[in-house]
């Protein structure tokens, strides 16, 4: 199974379990995941849910080749569909995140409440690169927790930048070192779960409550943007790039908006 879900005392651990590829995402495991937030959702034995990635990477982002097969469609699409389910999922979300967080490995982070990562972690929101646009609601809540410059410079240039940035614009709660990690991940989901159910979900519900419909409508927005510019020619070309091993040439199409 690529996601591996287990209940135990209340936490409900999802494990995305696709190492051989860095844990990218295919059609099939958001649809997973979808599902699985949805059951932790109405499930009385799920307080808190933990969502950590398989041997050493949290993500990768988009299987590229799963990605160009079935781009999304719709915003009913498997990937729009989880995430909005994890943007008003009501219990607490805890991330823990080791090696690459990528494109979507990143932006998923902004709708979980606490989240660490080790110090060698490495994040990245490519959109530009590939000739797309931000997804889930980045646009709008990577501005509210770092400001707009910094905003500006990781969706701009998506370029690769490190656990103590992500910590400085608010995208993680803590950075720890690698042989820490899962113990102060451990601990803190201890601490959730020793506490009452009713005040964490009215806390996270207050919490939320400010930018719940701005979400919503800036999360669907994006997506028709993303889903329009899939086919334009910057994003072919980056795609073609990618797969032949080199820098794509965006130049070609300068003049075009």
């Amino acid at each position: 199974m690529d996601i591996q879900t287990e209940i135990n005392n209340g936490l409900m651990t999802i494990t995305i379990n696709r190492p051989e590829r860095k844990n990218a995402f295919t059609n099939a495991m958001y649809v997973e995941l979808a599902d699985a937030f949805r059951d932790a959702t109405h499930s009385s034995g799920v307080k808190v849910v933990l969502i950590k990635g398989h041997e050493g990477s949290f993500s990768a982002g988009n299987d590229l080749g799963d990605f160009l097969n079935s781009p999304p469609t719709s915003l009913d699409a498997p990937v729009f569909r989880f995430l909005r389910m994890i943007s008003v999922f009501p219990k607490p979300v805890v991330a823990q995140v080791q090696g690459l967080a990528i494109g979507i490995g990143t932006t998923l982070l902004l709708h979980c409440d606490l989240v660490y990562a080790a110090s060698t972690a490495k994040f990245s929101m490519p959109f530009v690169k590939l000739g797309l646009c931000p997804e889930a609601a980045s646009s709008l809540l990577l501005p509210i927790s770092a400001g707009y410059q910094k905003a500006a410079e990781l969706l701009l240039l998506g370029d690769l930048f490190t656990a103590l940035k992500a910590y400085d614009t608010g995208i993680i709660s803590d950075v720890l070192e690698p042989d820490a990690l899962e113990a102060h991940v451990q601990a803190q989901v201890k601490k959730l779960l020793d506490l009452p159910l009713t005040s964490l979900l009215t806390t996270k519900r207050l919490l939320k409550s400010a930018n719940k419909s701005q979400v919503a409508e800036i999360m669907a927005e994006e997506g028709k943007l993303f889903m329009n510019m899939i086919p334009q020619e910057p994003a072919q070309e980056a795609f073609s790039a990618f797969g032949e091993k080199r820098a794509p040439n965006f130049k070609q199409f300068e003049g075009q908006a």
